[in-house]
């Protein structure tokens, strides 16, 4: 019997609610707002760890001098 009270009285607030005015809330915008600051963050990051990268290669000093023929690289020795 108590669960028909419950249910006479939730029925009129669901039928109050419209299906095309429903909004994340302040909890969706919080939970975005939070996503977009750590992808803030991560790029951020990113750029630092990329301007420490040196993307010109040094020679090999062991291929070099083999290449040459300098008597020291040699592989017999």
């Amino acid at each position: 019997m108590y669960a028909t009270q419950a249910l006479t009285h939730v029925v009129p607030l669901a039928a109050e609610l419209d299906k095309n005015k429903v909004t994340p809330g302040v909890l969706g915008f919080l939970v975005f707002a939070v996503l977009a600051v750590g992808v803030w963050q991560l790029m951020k990051s990113m750029n630092r760890h990329m301007g420490r990268v040196n993307f010109e290669e040094a020679p090999e000093t062991g291929a070099a001098s083999a290449a040459e023929g300098t008597p020291g690289a040699s592989a017999g020795k």
